[in-house]
């Protein structure tokens, strides 16, 4: 078989299709990924209805960032991996490497092995989310800590940390990564609903999302934050989050900053962050050797999944979901496959 199946994106802002494309063949220090389980998310959308020129520029295009699947080919120089083996990736979007398809190619370097406690529709929730809050706590430019893989485990026992958003999957992961980083106060906002979740994956503090959050913050922690990691980047959330942190403090976004908060922010950082292991590859790398540990260990775990019906051609109405809110406390997934 030459041609695989792949979610489309012809032309900017234009309209998904499902098309026959040629199966790519992995370069030096490649894998070809047959993909069994691929996840949603926002960018997605966004791209397809904004254009959103900064993120892609060249078309036909396939999006698609997180992969799981069986590799089906290695490429020179890859000693790592082997045909059979199941693993899990973060995508990149272009026709070659975009989650949307049957088969993707992916740099060996930036691929983990799938723990025997995860199946591919769970491995498929991990990779954007989770470097997106590593990216946000751990690069130079974010929060600058010391990554747990990297002997930063259990480092920060001193520092605090507000995470709005806590139930999404950024959210979940960062507060995963806040406690694997020792913080002894995490606070997170999340719907009434989800309490317990955040709570389960190490947050010390659940605040309603629709209560006073600053009001109720400065309850349990009188003093300014040093760091809040704000996973929903709504203007109510970033001027929720620049009132809460200190004055040479640091807000991570996963949005643009607002005007209106760049207008009072002072000396405070403010930083977006993109979850691309493409862009902070000396992060990624170092991460990826440790990802199969941390989850079969138990130390990491992931988002609840949904599975929607009809593989490829399903991503759109999901897709839809997401862009109208529709979504809490899962990871959308496909089997393009199917």
């Amino acid at each position: 078989m030459s041609t695989r199946n792949a979610l489309v994106l012809p032309e900017r802002r234009g309209e998904f299709k499902v098309a026959d494309v040629p199966i790519p063949k992995p370069g030096k220090g490649e894998i070809l990924v047959r993909i069994h389980s691929v996840g949603l998310n926002p960018i997605d959308w966004k791209i397809q209805k904004h254009g959103l020129e900064h993120h892609l520029k060249e078309y036909p295009a396939i999006l698609g960032l997180d992969s799981a699947g069986v590799v089906e080919e290695v490429g020179e120089g890859v000693t790592k991996f082997q045909k059979g083996d199941k693993v899990f990736h973060e995508g990149n979007l272009n026709v070659r490497s975009g989650a949307y398809q049957q088969y993707t190619v992916a740099p060996a370097d930036l691929v983990a092995k799938i723990p025997s406690n995860l199946s591919f529709d769970q491995a498929a929730s991990i990779p954007l989310c989770i470097m997106t809050a590593s990216v946000g706590l751990y690069v130079k430019d974010g929060a600058g800590l010391q990554g747990p893989w990297d002997g930063g485990e259990g480092k920060y026992e001193d520092q605090s940390i507000v995470i709005f958003g806590g139930a999404s999957s950024v959210g979940l992961f960062a507060i995963q990564l806040a406690k694997l980083s020792g913080f002894s106060t995490i606070i997170a906002t999340c719907s009434d609903c989800n309490t317990e979740l955040v709570k389960s994956r190490g947050a010390t503090h659940a605040i309603d999302r629709n209560a006073d959050v600053v009001a109720e913050v400065k309850k349990i922690l009188s003093e300014p934050f040093n760091l809040v990691w704000d996973t929903v980047a709504a203007e109510d959330t970033q001027h929720q989050a620049i009132k809460i942190l200190a004055s040479d403090g640091t807000l991570l976004l996963v949005g643009p900053p607002e005007e209106s908060v760049k207008a009072v922010k002072g000396d405070r950082k403010l930083y977006r962050v993109f979850g691309s292991p493409y862009m902070h590859r000396e992060l990624a790398t170092s991460m990826y050797t440790k990802l199969t540990d941390y989850f079969e260990s138990g130390k990491l775990k992931t988002t609840a999944v949904e599975v929607l019906p009809n593989g490829l051609a399903g991503i759109p109405a999901g897709l839809q979901r997401m862009r109208e809110n529709k979504v809490s406390a899962v990871k959308l997934i496909v089997r393009p496959q199917e």
